[in-house]
């Protein structure tokens, strides 16, 4: 195989939602399955663990029908909203709920349910607290599942209480128009953060994924993706380069693994000898097949970057492989 095989445990995230699942005391769980998944496959992701989430989230509309049409039945929120009818129209066929950030898209989006985004702080959409009532007043009570906002620094104490107290206002003038509308401010670093930040429910993406976010600890949690190249050829040295550049020292043998930074990986941190090609690397060691990611700890620290990055990047070509999942069927049967 010329791709790279990332090899996906889902019984790894069907336990971290289950872990998760705990951490909510009753609160609803959305599972956040946007951007592939984080790279680990939206519709497999989804599919093993709808029966532990409530809903789930994604990014675009596309990203929502594609779950759809898998078989998810669950509710689906949209956290980017709609920027024209079109938007709209996938919603509308898919049942997907809507995010509305202002008097536009809750115009546009007449008819959808919907969730309205508060912006407490982080500016990545939403509607500011004066301008709820505006935003209300175009939308039916009975078409608002939620109301939400999003943590910029869950691991900052006063900047959480500080949106924590805007959100508290928002949500006051949002239940008073539409009572049963859930509200929800916190990630995978509000869940850790615990009590008052969980509200009626959380989203968490991140630490499905086996990863606890930034300043946060949830323990328990185990990373389910492993990424794999494939040997293409080994060659004895002849002197000059280990792939780009001029080597730096002498090697008996180099082998080239097909695996490059048009796979996702980054440049900046090598996966053998020498510099990392678009398409291949360069190894001195001699397998089958060489595991290239298996933390992306570890290896966002390589990169100076976060996980999040790199677990989006890592699978962009890869030829993913789902390793037999191990349903907790303990917990199951208690249910």
């Amino acid at each position: 195989m010329q791709k790279t095989t990332a090899v996906i445990n889902l019984s790894n995230i069907y336990q971290n939602a289950l872990i998760l699942r705990d951490m909510t005391g009753g609160a609803k769980l959305y599972a956040v399955v946007k951007d592939d998944a984080y790279g680990h496959g939206a519709e497999a992701v989804s599919l093993e663990i709808e029966d532990v989430v409530d809903g789930f989230c994604v990014a675009l509309a596309c990203e929502g029908a594609a779950l759809r049409i898998c078989g998810v039945t669950k509710p689906i929120l949209v956290f980017t909203p709609p920027a024209d009818s079109q938007d709209c129209a996938i919603m509308r066929h898919y049942d997907l709920e809507a995010t509305i950030n202002g008097v536009y898209s809750a115009t546009i989006a007449q008819g959808l349910t919907c969730h309205i985004k508060v912006n407490t702080g982080m500016h990545r959409y939403g509607c500011n607290l004066n301008q709820i009532p505006a935003v209300l007043a175009c939308i039916a009570k009975e078409k608002i599942a939620g109301v939400y906002s999003h943590l910029y620094a869950a691991n900052s104490i006063k900047d959480c209480e500080r949106q924590y107290d805007l959100f508290a206002r928002a949500v006051k003038i949002v239940k008073n128009y539409s009572p049963d509308a859930v509200a929800h401010l916190s990630a995978s670093g509000g869940l850790a953060r615990g009590g008052k930040y969980i509200l009626d429910g959380v989203r968490c993406g991140i630490a499905l994924y086996g990863y606890s976010p930034a300043g946060c600890k949830i323990k328990g949690l185990k990373p389910a993706l492993k990424v794999y190249a494939q040997k293409v050829q080994t060659l004895p040295f002849i002197g000059g380069g280990a792939g780009y550049g001029r080597a730096k020292k002498y090697y008996k043998s180099l082998t080239a693994y097909r695996c490059g930074y048009g796979d996702g990986f980054l440049r900046t941190a090598s996966l053998g000898e020498g510099n990392l090609c678009m398409d291949a690397f360069i190894s001195k060691k001699n397998t089958k097949v060489k595991c290239v990611f298996c933390n992306a700890t570890y290896y966002a620290k390589r990169c100076k970057t976060i996980e999040y990055e790199v677990l989006c990047n890592v699978t962009k070509r890869a030829e993913k492989v789902y390793e037999k999942p191990i349903k907790a069927t303990i917990c199951r049967n208690e249910e």
